[in-house]
C-alpha cells in the first residue's frame, strides 16, 4: 500500500484504512527513535520547510527532529521573520518555498484552511500543523498511536474529551479520526465552550465532567486557552477547575486502567492536578514521543508516492 494524497490537511477525508497504515509506519519509525543510533537515510536528499504563523513547541520541534533523523535537509520559518512580515500573501511565500526545490511544507496558521489554500498552489506536499479552529491532524493520529500502543485497539472504546471543545482543533481531528476506527467518542465542558449540533458528528455530548468520566477508557483533557478567557466564556480559572478540572477523586469514575491524555501545553491546576500529571495512569510524556514517531511515518510516507 502507498499513501496516495499529496497532502495531509485533515482526518475528515482520511480513510480507516490509510490512518492504519500511517500508524503501523510509525511502528518502525518509533523502533528507530528509540534505538541508540537515530540517524537514518529515509528522507536523504528530501527538503522540509516548518512555515508557522503561531507559536509552537511540541508539533515545530517534533517536525523538525524527524526530519534530520531521517537525513533530511530542513529549515523553518516564521512570520515574525519571514516576507509576511512585510506583508507577502501567503500563496507567494509559498510559492517561494515551493520553487526552491522543497518536498513538504509543514504550516501552522491562525486561519482555517490556508493549509488547503497553500496546496492548491504549490507542487510540494503540504501538512497541516494546525489551522485556526478547524483540524491538527498530526496531534490527532499520534494520540491515536498512543491509544493503540496500550490497548491494541480503539474498537469499542469509550473516550471522553474534556474541556474547550469549541475552540479545538485537537477534538475535531480526533473526532474524526477516533469514531473511524470505532471508538465510542463523548465531550464534555462549559456550556459556552461546546459547539451547537456536536452530536451530529456521532459523539455524545455532557455537560458535566462525572458523566463523561463514567467507565471511561481514555481521557483526553484540552488546555483551556487562557487569551479566551477575556471573552468572558467561563467565570473564571478556578470556577472552571472546580467543575471541569481533572483530580483524583474524580477519575475514579473512569475505569482503573483509564489513559489520561493531554495534547499540551498544560495549565496545571486547570486542566489536571500535579498528581494526575505525574501518575502511573498519564500517558502525556508517551505522546511527545509518539509525536516524532507519527511525524516520522508521515514525512517518509508522502515522498515516498511516486
Amino acid at each position: 500500500m502507498k499513501l496516495e494524497r499529496k497532502d495531509l490537511l485533515g482526518l475528515r477525508d482520511v480513510s480507516a484504512e490509510e490512518i492504519e497504515y500511517i500508524l503501523d509506519t510509525a511502528k518502525t519509525m518509533k523502533m528507530i527513535l528509540t534505538s541508540g543510533n537515530k540517524k537514518t537515510p529515509h528522507l536523504q536528499g528530501k527538503s522540509i520547510v516548518t512555515l508557522f504563523y503561531e507559536n509552537s513547541t511540541r508539533t515545530r520541534l517534533s517536525f523538525e527532529l524527524a526530519s534530520k533523523y531521517m537525513g533530511a535537509s530542513s529549515a523553518n520559518i516564521s512570520s515574525s521573520v519571514s516576507s509576511a512580515a512585510k506583508g507577502e500573501s501567503l500563496i507567494d511565500t509559498g510559492r517561494t518555498i515551493d520553487r526552491m526545490g522543497t518536498d513538504v511544507i509543514v504550516i501552522r496558521h491562525p486561519l482555517s484552511g490556508a493549509p488547503s489554500l497553500l496546496a492548491k498552489n504549490v507542487k510540494a506536499s503540504v501538512i497541516n500543523a494546525g489551522d485556526g479552529m478547524n483540524e491538527h491532524p498530526t496531534q490527532a493520529l499520534l494520540d491515536i498511536f498512543t491509544i493503540m500502543e496500550i490497548k491494541g485497539s480503539l474498537k469499542g472504546l469509550k473516550i471522553a474529551i474534556i474541556g474547550d471543545i469549541y475552540h479545538s482543533r485537537v477534538a475535531r481531528s480526533n473526532i474524526w479520526g477516533m469514531s473511524k476506527l470505532g471508538a465510542d467518542v463523548c465531550v464534555a465542558g462549559p456550556t459556552t465552550l461546546l459547539p451547537p449540533l456536536m452530536e451530529n458528528l456521532g459523539v455524545k455530548v455532557y455537560n458535566t465532567v462525572q458523566e463523561a468520566l463514567i467507565d471511561a477508557d481514555v481521557i483526553m483533557a484540552l488546555r483551556i486557552q487562557l487569551e479566551r478567557q477575556k471573552k468572558g466564556l467561563f467565570p473564571s480559572i478556578r470556577e472552571y477547575s472546580r467543575f471541569f478540572g481533572l483530580d483524583e477523586k474524580r477519575l475514579k469514575l473512569a475505569k482503573k486502567d483509564a489513559l489520561i491524555m493531554h495534547p499540551g501545553p498544560v495549565n496545571r491546576g486547570v486542566e489536571l492536578t500535579t498528581p494526575v500529571i505525574e501518575s502511573e495512569k498519564s500517558f502525556i510524556n508517551v505522546q511527545v514521543t509518539n509525536g516524532v514517531a507519527v511525524r516520522m511515518a508521515l514525512l517518509y510516507l508522502l515522498t515516498r508516492r511516486s
